[in-house]
């Protein structure tokens, strides 16, 4: 057995996040007991590479596909595809939220940027240049998973905190854990690419509506556990 840390999990390091608007016949299956949210027949999309490092209970790398659902009239975020390079990250997710994480093979190259003016796919890759920027690939044994460029921009002011839930299936059910974050935020401009028949493909086909470098972020995931309160008992 995989041995893991328990929940809550605290991590840092550094997320490359874009976000889409996926016509909902494109949208990959979430949680049982969820429904994506769809607006004029779109869903929302986010996918990011995360590194997970400095004070992080565990080091290792991520790729992951998440879609904005309702439990009920709650939103929530279900994650639908994950890849680590870590076993005990694949048997903690697994098995303490649900999360379907899978390994993979990592290269996070975080000195590549793209130069203003980069397009196309050939561009994004011809005209990389060392910067303060990220280009990222995974794969498994199946092949190529998908990649990408970052090269991020202007950063906001402040640090950005943000709340919010994951719902995933665990032993048929339904399990919510919360997440809370605070990172510093930069504007991006990103290029994913995706094999067509992958597991990831819908990625590939259209640019997307916003990218974000989220930097130095620290992450709570999960929930402490639940202790038994216990009564005084009376002295004798």
């Amino acid at each position: 057995m995989t041995r893991y840390p328990e929940e809550p999990w605290h991590l840092a390091g550094r997320m490359y996040l874009s976000l889409w608007l996926v016509p909902a016949r494109e949208l990959p299956q979430v949680a049982d007991g969820t429904r994506p949210v769809t607006i004029a027949g779109r869903g929302a999309v986010g996918a990011a590479w995360v590194v997970y490092e400095n004070d992080s209970v565990l080091h290792y790398n991520e790729l992951l596909r998440a879609v904005l659902v309702r439990d009920g009239r709650r939103p929530r975020v279900c994650i639908t595809d994950i890849w680590v390079d870590s076993p005990a990250s694949m048997a903690g997710g697994r098995e303490l939220w649900g999360i379907p994480k899978e390994l993979a093979d990592f290269s996070i190259d975080r000195t590549a940027g793209v130069r203003t003016g980069a397009a196309t796919a050939e561009a994004v890759r011809a005209r990389a240049t060392a910067a303060d920027g990220v280009r990222a690939e995974a794969a498994t044994d199946e092949g190529a998973l998908a990649g990408a460029v970052f090269e991020p921009g202007r950063r906001l002011p402040g640090r950005w905190p943000l709340t919010y839930r994951v719902t995933q299936t665990l032993d048929g059910a339904l399990k919510t854990s919360s997440v809370r974050s605070r990172s510093a935020v930069r504007t991006a401009r990103a290029h994913w690419t995706a094999q067509e028949e992958g597991p990831l493909g819908e990625l590939g086909r259209r640019p997307p509506l916003l990218s974000l470098a989220l930097d130095d972020f620290t992450i709570r995931f999960g929930d402490a556990a639940r202790t038994a309160a216990t009564r005084p008992t009376a002295a004798p």
